[in-house]
């Protein structure tokens, strides 16, 4: 990732990618499997398909539960955006609209196997991070920038828990 500068209001976004000797075919059961990530992420605790949803369609809504050594415990509800089997799968974090962030993963066929890529927005409405950038707003450039860290992490970590769990299973 490379750092620009941004801050919070610029919707700053993070990515990263792993190839995966697995058909896109056999990694869209993984990642879009809702209930797979938090047992992948160290802030996502649990999730729960809402309104009777069962699966990953656009519009149809999660709840997901998280903490976070600095922020605490909090609930969020997410939408699907973007949901085409096997290529892509995104949420939107709050009102769709005007998220406090959005996810997606994209799935892309490459030789015998599949480049996964995980990607990650900040903004534009507020998250838990606000608050922290409201008490010290001289300090926003580097409260995003930390933030965007932890999520890169946290994206490195799935992508290779997802490998792992992919890899193993063919």
């Amino acid at each position: 990732m490379e750092w620009t500068g941004q801050v919070y209001a610029d919707t700053p976004t993070v990515s990263a990618e792993a190839y995966i000797d697995a058909p896109p075919e056999h990694l869209w059961g993984l990642v879009s499997d809702i209930h797979l990530m938090p047992r992948l992420s160290t802030e996502l605790r649990q999730v729960e398909w809402l309104d009777g949803a069962t699966g990953p369609r656009p519009g149809n809504r999660f709840l997901g539960r998280s903490t976070h050594p600095a922020l605490g415990d909090w609930e969020t509800a997410s939408t699907v955006v973007d949901c085409e089997e096997p290529h892509r799968f995104a949420w939107a974090v709050g009102d769709p609209a005007r998220p406090a962030s959005v996810w997606r993963f994209t799935l892309r066929p490459e030789g015998s196997g599949t480049v996964l890529e995980q990607w990650a927005q900040m903004g534009p409405d507020r998250s838990g991070l606000s608050a922290a950038i409201d008490a010290m707003p001289d300090k926003e450039q580097k409260i995003v920038f930390v933030r965007l860290r932890e999520f890169e992490a946290g994206i490195k970590a799935n992508l290779a828990a997802v490998k792992a769990l992919a890899e193993r299973e063919m």
